[in-house]
């Protein structure tokens, strides 16, 4: 089986699918690649991806496909969080739901995916010093606990501490605001402060918001957020990061660019037989 698997990543690391004319190849080299390029590749280095791995682009089915082969192979060096987009209502909107019907005929993969979402953890604790998360912080949260009695096992809800922790932003202002976004609250250096305090911890990092640089301290270095998605939905042009945690729990950040773009998939029409 691990053989089998170790198959599918270098596969799915050339943007290949999975069965045999399905797909052509799909691009020279996708943005994943690109990550696991500049931060090195699984097992040797230990990853933690803090969600939105669809709606991101042209690639979503072959991004999250593999993420998933490198959990299955990698599970102790692998971590996988969901985000506000690893949810059936959001990928309706945003395109993975378009994406599976247009390469596979029907909507069976979307359906797959979006069970497993369900099971994705929220959050993430590193060396219990930093909280990491793809949105922010929640009103009904004051404590780790709170957090672990979530049953996440669910679609993400339109309000309350589940939805809060995947929607979430800092804010310049002081208490809670209500968010731009519709969903989660915005929050300001006082919450962050009394909850790393409260908590024990030195950091909260986040994804979420769309950095320039690909990484941006916030809040006094209470929160930082981290953004990997290089040349956001191909017209933003901003740089993407990797934030690098050694023993001692410094940091670094590897900044890095988008991969050579190929055009728009060529995508073949037949559905492949474990997906009927």
């Amino acid at each position: 089986m691990e053989h089998e698997i170790d198959g599918w990543i270098q596969q799915l690391s050339q943007c290949k699918q999975l069965t045999e004319a399905d797909v052509k190849k799909l691009c020279d080299k996708h943005d994943l690649s690109e990550l696991f390029r500049i931060g090195g590749n699984s097992p040797d280095t230990n990853y933690l991806f803090m969600g939105d791995y669809v709606d991101r682009g042209y690639y979503s089915v072959e991004t999250v496909t593999l993420l998933v082969a490198l959990k299955l192979r990698y599970r102790e060096r692998v971590t996988i969080l969901r985000g506000n987009h690893e949810s059936r209502q959001i990928t309706q909107v945003y395109g993975f739901y378009d994406e599976c019907l247009r390469k596979y005929g029907n909507a069976n993969v979307w359906r797959y995916f979006t069970d497993l979402f369900d099971y994705l953890p929220l959050t993430a604790l590193i060396e219990n010093q930093i909280f990491c998360l793809h949105g922010g912080l929640s009103p009904s949260i004051d404590t780790l606990d709170h957090v672990r009695s979530i049953d996440r096992v669910q679609e993400v809800p339109h309000e309350g501490p589940m939805c809060d922790l995947l929607w979430s932003d800092p804010d310049d202002r002081c208490g809670w605001g209500i968010s731009p976004r519709g969903a989660g609250y915005t929050f300001g250096q006082d919450i962050s402060e009394a909850f790393n305090h409260n908590n024990g911890l030195t950091l909260v990092a986040r994804a979420h918001q769309l950095v320039m640089e690909g990484y941006n301290w916030g809040q006094d270095r209470n929160v930082v957020t981290i953004f990997s998605a290089p040349n956001y939905c191909y017209r933003c042009g901003n740089q993407a990061a990797i934030m690098e945690i050694d023993e001692k729990l410094s940091y670094t950040f590897l900044q890095f660019d988008p991969a050579p773009r190929a055009g728009e998939p060529l995508v073949s029409r037949r559905v492949p037989d474990y997906f009927l």
